[in-house]
């Protein structure tokens, strides 16, 4: 019986169970560990044609310049493997511009200017990736209003003082509210003729904001793929000046070739800044295949202010739908709007038999696999993020929620 059961999954069309692995229903969002985004079928479409066609990496990340370039505004743009790489990239850019013994050497950089400077309340995290690559990140400022201790958070002049002959750059991390304001601290920035790297890899939607935060002079930026832009879950973009994007796509390309032979994209690098072609550099384990770069062009075809927009009017249809079916079943939850799309159901208080925390290990136990959102766990609140849901999964979210807040009960 054993053995024909895994003949039947062996030859099994599902790859789920040809390779036994769970269905899971993704209610917690575009996170890495769930596997990002669900590509439309544009995108996938997109990848399909040319999975089995050789091409040439060279020519298609400069295609795909051209493309995020002119969406973004800037000189320049690669296509990365995920927001961190860009990280990773941007940062041996500017520490090694077009220095080939530099390049040559990272991450060590005991020998060269290394320093990044860093908001204190920026540090996370990702900036290991700037720390991979040989940055040694020094921290400023103090943020008062958080740690409740004061109304003062990092001051744009507290940056500056920290500048000495071994920084090499900034590292801003942006969100919603932080502080000081990116082009406060990119004019300072530019005054002392250094360069600053953005990580950006959430801040999309808006759209918008693919050009905005270019255009407040930030140096080089990063966005993640495989979130709301819809992406493959490994790209991402790093965009910005012509000559740091250039020392980053040289610094991951792959190098094997004899030199009489290479002639690099002119748009990316201008030979006669280099003595000669480099060996393979530190971005080579940050390699980006052909399907990445043509599915991350397509879903960019697809993200415009009008589809985002369809989107989230679609989602809070689907988040007031599994609402409405808790309503029935006694539940009681709050939909949210702002900042994106979310159903927040409060555990502690009325489920006094369990909690947040034991719901969200319940819906992961069982069949399918359901995982919802854990950012408010420790107010005794799981949330619903549908932007990875299907239509069809809200009936099987709504029950098996029901089990798991009844379960125990009485």
């Amino acid at each position: 019986m054993e053995d024909q059961q895994r003949l039947d999954s062996q030859n099994s069309p599902d790859v789920f169970v040809r390779f036994g692995f769970p269905h899971i229903i993704n209610a917690r969002g575009t996170v890495t560990r769930l596997s990002g985004s669900r590509l439309s079928k544009h995108t996938i479409a997109a990848m399909c044609e040319v999975c089995d066609k050789p091409v040439s990496i060279e020519d298609l990340q400069w295609a795909a310049c051209r493309t995020i370039s002119t969406l973004c505004a800037t000189q320049a743009a690669l296509v990365t493997c995920g927001a961190a790489a860009g990280l990773m990239l941007g940062a041996a850019a500017m520490l090694a511009r077009w220095d080939l013994s530099k390049m040559e050497k990272l991450p060590d950089t005991a020998d060269m200017p290394n320093e990044f400077i860093i908001a204190r309340a920026h540090r996370n995290g990702y900036d290991h990736a700037i720390r991979a690559a040989g940055g040694k990140l020094v921290e400023v400022g103090m943020d008062e209003i958080r740690a409740g201790a004061g109304v003062r958070r990092t001051e744009a002049w507290e940056y500056e003082v920290a500048i000495t002959h071994r920084c090499v750059g900034i590292v801003y991390v942006l969100t919603r509210d932080s502080r000081p304001p990116l082009a406060e601290v990119v004019a300072m920035a530019h005054s002392r003729n250094l360069p600053v790297l953005v990580d950006a890899a959430a801040q999309l939607p808006p759209v918008a904001n693919l050009h905005a935060i270019v255009g407040t002079g930030a140096d080089l930026v990063c966005f993640s793929g495989g979130k709301a832009i819809g992406g493959p879950q490994a790209t991402g973009i790093l965009c910005g000046g012509r000559d740091l994007v250039g020392s980053a796509f040289l610094q991951m390309m792959d190098q094997d070739e004899h030199p009489q032979h290479w002639s690099p994209p002119p748009e990316f690098i201008n030979a006669g800044m280099i003595p000669g072609a480099p060996r393979h550099g530190i971005g080579r384990m940050l390699k980006v295949g052909k399907e990445q770069i043509v599915g991350l062009l397509a879903a960019l075809e697809q993200f415009t202010e009008s589809q985002v927009k369809d989107r989230i009017a679609l989602r809070l249809n689907w988040l007031a739908e599994l609402r409405d079916s808790l309503v029935k079943q006694g539940i009681a939850s709050v939909l949210e709007a702002n900042p994106r799309p979310m159903l927040k159901i409060p555990i502690n208080q009325p489920y006094p038999h369990t909690s947040a925390m034991e719901v969200c290990r319940q819906l992961s136990i069982g069949s399918p696999t359901i995982y919802v959102n854990h950012a408010f766990l420790a107010d005794g609140v799981i949330a619903v993020d549908p932007a990875c849901l299907a239509q069809d999964e809200l009936s099987i979210l709504a029950n098996r929620i029901t089990e798991a807040l009844t379960r125990g009960a009485g």
